[in-house]
């Protein structure tokens, strides 16, 4: 039944792509430029190099397919700037966003963006889809958090500090060995990666399908996200290959497509609940 499930939704999607709006328009092309050789990851999202990549605004819709669904989706485009080195593929993502959101807790969601790349050589007569792929045409997603940034840059926030008014009697740290304890540390615990501080902000993640989304056993992704002025600047990069079988393969002169995802927490979009885009045409200038 669970599979049934997933083959009807994925019908849906097929049916989105043949009905148009499953690849952007010929003219919403994004030219990935070429700088210097070892220029490395662009993390600096204000870098000096980013005026002279050419921009390209990316309209984002509802994603009305995979519950819970997001009908009015807080951002509705966002501008997007790449380059690359011959080594690494950088993009700049920048959107609008009144409040910056970082910190998490039941009620409270942080600020999110995502870059898809399909993992097999793109072919125009047979894209993936852009929904997260399929068994035959995986993804790669890479996903900026605020909130990862926030604890990278700042600490783990403690109890109090999301909790002012919470009383803590002791952890069970303080009284077990730490094989006892870790029992009662939940997610942390179990290694979840989303628990604990890494060392990047960004998730890389693959996916093959509707809830196969599955961080990556090696962590390659970078980024950095600066809030000011009310919008955010996001640069997400990755190497261009790797010998990882989920990662995109990419040389300078090819073609290929993205996708982009973004969240805004403080109208409390997190997990489907997002403003997400069609494949863009990408070109790796050589």
């Amino acid at each position: 039944m669970r599979y049934t499930g997933m083959v009807s939704r994925a019908a849906l999607a097929a049916a989105l792509l043949l009905a148009g709006t499953g690849m952007a328009a010929a003219d919403d092309h994004l030219l990935v430029q070429r700088i210097a050789a070892g220029t490395g990851p662009v993390l600096d999202p204000d870098a000096g190099l980013w005026q002279q990549a050419t921009p390209l605004t990316v309209a984002l819709q509802a994603q009305m397919i995979a519950t819970p669904v997001n009908a009015e989706p807080a951002v509705s485009a966002l501008t997007v700037r790449a380059v690359h080195d011959g080594l690494w593929l950088t993009f700049q993502l920048r959107w609008d966003d009144p409040t910056k959101s970082d910190t998490i807790d039941l009620d409270r969601f942080g600020d999110q963006a995502a870059v898809e790349l399909p993992v097999k050589a793109y072919d125009a007569n047979n894209p993936p889809n852009p929904m997260m792929g399929d068994a035959d045409q995986p993804v790669t997603i890479m996903q900026w958090r605020a909130a990862l940034q926030r604890d990278q840059e700042q600490g783990e926030p403690k109890l109090p500090d999301i909790y002012p008014n919470a009383h803590i009697d002791f952890y069970t740290g303080d009284l077990l060995k730490p094989e006892e304890a870790r029992a009662y540390t939940g997610a942390v615990g179990l290694g979840n990666p989303v628990s604990r501080v890494g060392k990047s902000p960004v998730l890389d993640q693959m996916a093959a399908g509707f809830g196969s989304l599955t961080v990556k056993p090696q962590q390659r992704a970078g980024a950095k996200g600066v809030w000011a002025d009310g919008h955010w600047t996001v640069v997400i990069a990755r190497p261009m290959k790797t010998d990882g079988e989920f990662d995109p393969k990419l040389a300078p002169g090819d073609g290929s497509v993205a996708a982009f995802a973004v969240w805004e927490g403080g109208k409390d979009e997190t997990g489907s609940r997002k403003a997400w885009s069609d494949w863009v045409p990408l070109s790796l200038e050589k």
